[in-house]
Parts: C-alpha cells; structure tokens; sequence
C-alpha cells in the first residue's frame, strides 16, 4: 500500500487530530499494533480511543506510519507557521517545503492566516 492510500486510511480511520498525533510521534517507523491496552505507547500517544480504533483495524501486525509530509505541512501553515518553521518540523529543507507547497493543489497561500496580510496578486 502507499504512503498515500495508508495516510488516507488512517485519516479517515482516526480523524484529522489524533492523524497528526500518530504521524507526528510514529511517523516514519514500523509500529506494532497490539489488540488492545491502555498502558501502550499508541495510547500514551493518541489516548485510548483512538488506540482501541487502531488496535480494531490493524491488531497484531506491524504498521507502517507515513511521514505525511503534505498533511503536516498544511496543517502547519495554516497555523502561521514560516516556511523555515515548517521545515524543521519536517526534517526538510525550506527549498523543500517550497517544493512541496508548489506540487499541493489547493495550496494554502503564505500569511493566509494573518488577517492583516493582503493580497496583492489576486483578481478581485
């Protein structure tokens, strides 16, 4: 499966916060998934919850956590965050970020959460 089916799985799976959770604390690594248990690094992670969901679908394998660069990166910028900030959550470079913000379709615009920021470029 690819990173991109398995990050769109486990999204609708877990939900946008307790996603960024997972990726954030897993990202990147093999994770072992036990049936259940309140005490396991995916419920000190995620909480419960969202650890029992995880352990319904995928119990006793091994699963492999995308890095979903994309969807942190959205969600990143749409917090404010700089291009420079966004690439050290990432593990990238700027150039990078830049990169992957030029390939995004509908890619959140720089300062598009400061309200005192105008956009000089638009149409209308």
């Amino acid at each position: 499966m690819s990173d991109e089916l398995r990050s769109a799985e486990l999204l609708g799976l877990l939900g946008k916060d307790d996603f960024l959770r997972l990726v954030e604390a897993f990202g990147g690594t093999r994770l072992y998934v036990p049936r259940s248990g309140d005490t396991t690094a995916i419920a000190k992670q995620l909480g419960i919850a969202a650890a029992n969901r995880l352990g319904n679908r995928y119990s006793g394998t091994y699963l492999r956590v995308p890095l979903a660069r994309d969807h942190r990166a959205r969600h990143y910028r749409g917090l404010g965050h700089s291009n420079a900030d966004i690439a050290r959550r990432l593990g990238m470079t700027e150039t990078g970020v830049d990169k992957l913000f030029s390939r995004m379709p509908g890619k959140p615009a720089k300062g598009s959460c400061d309200p005192r920021q105008i956009d000089l470029f638009s149409s209308n």
